[in-house]
């Protein structure tokens, strides 16, 4: 069969599968007794491992089962959920997720996991566990699981005085003939007892799949110490530690599993009543959305741009002939045009979710690494953003995060000596503002040291010392997104290579939106992003300077205004005007852009009062045309670096008009 017109769905898939179990191991480790999670994740593996298997991804197929297998023993209690456990687990979805990686990029997904599957495999038979359990004392009523009827047996045994012991024997690291030995130690058990659990299996066990050591948990009359005694009469048996079962424990344990069967039969019947009425009340609920791809929705788009731009073209005619018929048309195609614009725009929105879920896995890698304790907290995540914008997003909240965790959050030492909680936050926020989202990263840290940036700064030649003496925290803050600057004294993966904060600037800003930072010492740090919510299509308010004619973006003005000759002031050698009792500088558009002079000068000067965060400033231009929906189409690689042009859009007339960057013109 060929697979090759389902290897974009399988990839697709496999990608919100890896997700989905991602989230859900995050949640296991928080709540390791829930099985109800184990039971999720071993789903999605389930189907992850058809699915790789019906396309022919062997390694992938393999790796997944093994995670299966150990999945499969949490959930029938063999294995309890320990850091160890959990590790191993984030290791192996390293390599399932670097595997689909390669496959979307045309590979085989062919990769070395051996030493992964090994540790899966030591998992699985309780052998890492054990050593763990060893290495730390814990008592032997918790190194091993026991099933309901196996507890009934200890239970039963004890009330007619049997005891019931857990040997942990070792054979010597030479020892040849293994299952030779273990049989020997079997048969010296069952003259003075009865063995009613062996980690590994009895047919490992026969099959030599151990190392050296393994478990019994055995009922007796005799003491202890005669067992340990009699088995080390076994030759070369190297070990033997006894330890009696906790059996009050173990009853505690029994009682509790009966209530909890008990509660899940309940929850199961009331689950069973919700689906069926959730059926019946929801019909055919499922069926109502498909999955598109990305591609036909671009094309989409792009023929719904043309439509745009035809639309202006039959307005500019409609207003020339001056026909009540025609009118009346084109104001009826306007209106459904902008609801199908709306239609098309809401379909390419998806929540910022999507980019967010990858980020808990990362903080609590990038935590353990660094000997910090960090708690993400994630707000908003349901808020939509424009498909190619969140495409985009991902790398610069990367090297963020990894800032606020590298420089921002302090060890737990520092915290606890400045009074602070051992556990840092990062507030990871999202949410609508206008035609914008905001996303913001927030840090309850050290702050940043303004001294050491200003140090740094004057360091690197980037400000002078007069500069600095007059810098606000704001504007000091901003010499962080300076190119190759760098605090950080020590250069490691994370950080400190002087590259970072500066890639993080201008790729939000290649994305129309703007980034800044504010920060306290010794209370966090902020950094916020403002992005815009699509790319393509925008409203702009059309001005025009001489002949020329300027789109300027609508989400960046204030307020348009006329005003006289002689309201223009000077101020250090500056142009300003008056605006509602502010000092605001004029930007002469027909001087920025070299505009060669066709129109004589009037005594009213129209301004675009436009702004950037705080700042403002205003735009002096020769005539407005009015309030416009353009299409956004960029000047292509030969025309990326002009200077405050984001782009161009072509008129109903058929003019083109470029897109002003305010954002560049205000400094």
């Amino acid at each position: 069969m060929e697979m090759t017109q389902y290897l974009d769905i399988f990839i697709e898939e496999s990608k919100e599968h890896l997700q989905a179990i991602n989230q859900q191991v995050l949640l296991l480790e928080k709540s390791p007794e829930e099985l109800t999670i184990v039971n999720e994740i071993f789903r999605s593996a389930h189907t992850l491992k058809g699915m790789s298997a019906t396309m022919g991804y062997e390694d992938l197929a393999n790796l997944t089962h093994c995670m299966e297998n150990v999945l499969d023993a949490i959930r029938n209690k063999k294995i309890t959920v320990t850091t160890q456990v959990l590790d191993v687990l984030f290791t192996s979805l390293d390599h399932l997720e670097a595997m689909v990686v390669e496959i979307s990029e045309g590979g085989s997904g062919k990769r070395d996991v051996s030493e992964t599957v090994r540790d899966l495999e030591a998992l699985e038979k309780g052998e890492m566990t054990k050593s763990v359990s060893h290495k730390a004392d814990k008592p032997a009523e918790l190194s091993q699981s026991f099933d309901q009827y196996e507890k009934q047996i200890i239970l039963q045994s004890k009330e007619q005085g049997f005891h019931a012991y857990e040997l942990s024997i070792s054979l010597r690291k030479d020892c040849i003939l293994k299952a030779a030995r273990v049989y020997m130690v079997f048969e010296v058990i069952e003259q003075i007892g009865e063995i009613i659990k062996s980690i590994p299996s009895v047919d490992m066990l026969e099959a030599e799949q151990f190392e050296s050591d393994f478990k019994l948990s055995i009922l007796t009359k005799e003491t202890g110490e005669e067992i340990k005694q009699r088995i080390l009469k076994v030759s070369e048996v190297d070990e033997v530690v006894v330890s009696e079962i906790n059996t009050e424990r173990l009853n505690d344990s029994v009682h509790k599993e009966s209530e909890h069967s008990a509660e899940k039969i309940n929850a199961a019947n009331e689950t069973k009543k919700d689906e069926s009425s959730s059926t019946s009340a929801g019909g055919s609920a499922a069926g109502k959305t498909i999955r598109v791809n990305i591609e036909r929705l671009d094309q989409l788009m792009n023929l719904f741009e043309e439509l745009v731009i035809d639309r202006g073209r039959l307005e500019e005619i409609s207003k020339m002939l001056k026909s009540a018929e025609l009118n009346e048309t084109v104001e009826r195609m306007s209106r459904v045009s902008g609801d199908l614009q709306n239609i098309i725009l809401t379909m390419r929105m998806v929540p910022v979710e999507q980019v967010f879920n990858r980020f808990p896995r990362m903080v609590r890698g990038l935590a353990k690494d660094l000997g910090k304790n960090v708690n993400l907290e994630i707000v908003g995540a349901e808020t939509e953003l424009d498909r190619t914008v969140i495409d985009e997003i991902g790398d610069p909240l990367v090297h963020l995060l990894r800032n606020s965790i590298d420089h921002g959050i302090e060890k737990p030492s520092v915290r606890s000596t400045s009074g602070k909680d051992e556990t840092g936050t990062i507030y990871l926020r999202a949410y609508h503002s206008g035609n914008h989202v905001f996303i913001e990263i927030e840090d309850d840290g050290a702050g940043i040291n303004r001294q050491k940036v200003l140090e740094k700064a004057l360091e690197n030649g980037i400000i002078t010392k007069e500069m600095s003496e007059n810098l606000t925290d704001k504007q000091c803050f901003e010499l962080l997104f300076a190119s190759g600057f760098s605090t950080a004294e020590v250069i490691s993966d994370i950080s400190g290579r002087g590259v970072g904060l500066d890639v993080v600037k201008n790729k939000i800003e290649s994305l129309g939106g703007s980034i800044s930072v504010d920060s306290t010492a010794g209370y966090g740090t902020i950094f916020s992003i403002q992005l815009p919510l699509t790319l393509s299509i925008m409203s702009v308010m059309l001005v025009e300077v001489q002949k020329e004619k300027y789109a300027i973006p609508l989400s960046s003005i204030i307020e348009t205004a006329i005003i006289k000759k002689e309201e223009i002031l000077s101020a250090h050698n500056q142009k300003v005007m008056d605006f509602r009792g502010r000092v605001v500088p004029l930007v002469f558009m027909k001087e920025i852009f070299e505009v060669p002079s066709a129109m004589e000068a009037s005594e009213y000067v129209p301004v675009v009062v436009v702004r950037k965060g705080d700042k403002m400033a205003a735009l002096v231009v020769d005539s407005f045309i009015g309030q416009q929906e353009i299409v956004l189409k960029s000047l292509g690689q030969y025309l990326s670096s002009v200077f405050a042009i984001s782009g161009a859009t072509i008129l109903g007339d058929g003019q083109v008009a470029l897109i002003l960057d305010c954002n560049a013109l205000i400094k």
